[in-house]
């Protein structure tokens, strides 16, 4: 695990929105202010459910907590169809930002796919440019406030369409120009990585990250492909790879001492623990975990483990000692900020203050910036919390 700060304090009596936050996997089509989108699709002439910004806001909810990744991606008919034009991406890059900082992230990789925006003419390129001067005008409306935050862009392709090496291509082409990373996302179960192996090849001929949507609707199959065919350095979720662990429960908590395996204390409950050879390699080389408790649970990634967010395994993993990081995924659509997804750890899992360090720090560590840059984050988010002391 990563080493945190001891001065840290265990008190948690105090707004959870003040410590520095670290955001790796945040989709901007799914965090749009849903009074941005009703102003936004009168001007364009798209129909919404709701010209309400409270009702329509319920509605992205209600519609995205059904247990179905499927419908889940269907709220996103909406959010897209008022980001076509330079003017729409740029607003909704511009509050992003805004709302990152306002959730107290000062890092945050913001990922979008621009094959989706180009249905009023403009090109890859211009779409890239625009979302850019978004995210700047941002950063720079933080400044205004005396905050500081630091964003990028993970380029995005749409896993059941078929131009990978095209927006690939885009990527290694904006490298200095705002773009971080490369991913896929869209429908996993049935889509693997291995689709794009071409495109992921010439990233890494290119020495460009890739973060790989993996192990959410799809299981061990899609993360091994993310592995080998994507290179990923990071797992969009991951949270199947728990498929991999297995626990066998012991009365005698002292059973397990002398048997193959570990033990880990799981609901109070001690576990002999065995990992499979993927968990192994996934765990062993701290590849991290992008996870995001709230959607995992609303888009039935979940499921296997159990019904409430109580039998969600980022604990398990995390006592394990994978590379875990905290994720909202879609704030809109769940209807959360990274201090949500923390107070929910906290309410859950007894985290205290010490935990959410040790993962922001996950985060910190696992984000796609140089080496520099990376470690005087990870100071600057230690003192943060010695602060609070």
């Amino acid at each position: 695990m990563t080493e945190t700060n001891p001065d840290a304090a265990p008190d948690l009596d105090f707004d959870l929105t003040v410590l520095p936050k670290v955001s790796l996997h945040d989709h901007l089509d799914g965090g749009l202010r849903p009074a941005t989108i009703i102003e936004l699709a009168e001007a364009v002439g798209h129909t919404l459910p709701s010209t309400d910004p409270v009702a329509l806001g319920e509605w992205f909810r209600e519609s995205a907590d059904s247990g179905s990744l499927v419908r889940y991606l269907e709220t996103f008919d909406h959010t897209i169809a008022v980001m076509q034009t330079k003017e729409g991406l740029f607003r909704v890059a511009k509050e992003f930002v805004e709302d990152l900082a306002d959730d107290g992230v000062v890092y945050g990789e913001v990922r979008w796919a621009p094959e989706q925006h180009l249905q009023k003419g403009l090109s890859l390129d211009e779409v890239v440019e625009a979302v850019q001067a978004g995210l700047e005008a941002g950063v720079d409306a933080v400044a205004e406030t005396g905050r500081d935050i630091q964003v990028g862009q993970l380029i995005t392709a749409m896993r059941h369409a078929d131009r990978g090496q095209e927006i690939a291509e885009l990527a290694v082409r904006h490298r200095n120009k705002g773009a971080v990373g490369f991913d896929i996302a869209g429908a996993e179960d049935g889509f693997l990585p291995s689709r794009f192996k071409d495109a992921f090849t010439y990233l890494a001929e290119h020495n460009f990250p890739a973060t790989v949507h993996a192990g959410e609707a799809a299981g061990l199959e899609s993360i091994q492909s993310a592995l080998v065919d994507g290179r990923a350095l990071r797992l969009g979720h991951g949270v199947r790879i728990a498929e991999d662990v297995t626990i066998e429960f012991e009365e005698d908590s002292e059973a397990w001492e002398d048997a193959d395996g570990f033990g880990v204390e799981v609901s109070d409950t001690i576990g002999m623990v065995t990992l499979g050879e993927l968990a192994s390699w996934v765990r062993d080389r701290g590849i991290a975990l992008e996870i995001c408790p709230s959607s995992n649970l609303q888009t039935g990634a979940i499921a296997g483990f159990g019904e409430g967010i109580e039998s969600h395994p980022l604990d398990m993993l995390y006592q394990l000692g994978f590379n875990v990081t905290i994720n909202t995924d879609n704030r809109l659509m769940s209807g959360v900020t990274l201090t949500d997804e923390f107070e929910l750890l906290v309410e859950t899992f007894d985290y205290d203050l010490d935990d959410l360090l040790e993962l922001t720090l996950n985060a910190a560590e696992a984000a796609f910036l140089p080496l520099e840059e990376k470690e005087a984050l990870v100071e600057y988010i230690n003192e943060a919390y010695a602060d609070l002391g």
